[in-house]
């Protein structure tokens, strides 16, 4: 069953690059229903500017099996 689960986030560029150097490979993240998720933080690579990553997103889940990530 499809679940659709929303989070804001904000990363700045350097932590990003630890994550993508692979010092970590993942992000967890708190839903705005209180729920933690851990995303591989190669999802969120389109997502990144000189900033970081920064924003309110949408993330598609298929039981364990992650669907989507968007931006809204």
């Amino acid at each position: 069953m499809m679940q659709i689960h929303q989070f804001s986030i904000s990363i700045s560029y350097h932590a990003y690059l630890q994550h993508y150097n692979g010092m970590a490979v993942n992000v967890m993240v708190l839903t705005e229903a209180g729920l933690r998720l851990q995303l591989p933080a190669a999802k969120l690579r389109q997502f990144v500017t000189h900033q970081g990553i920064q924003g309110r997103f949408r993330v598609c889940v298929d039981g364990q099996r992650l669907v989507e990530i968007s931006r809204i």
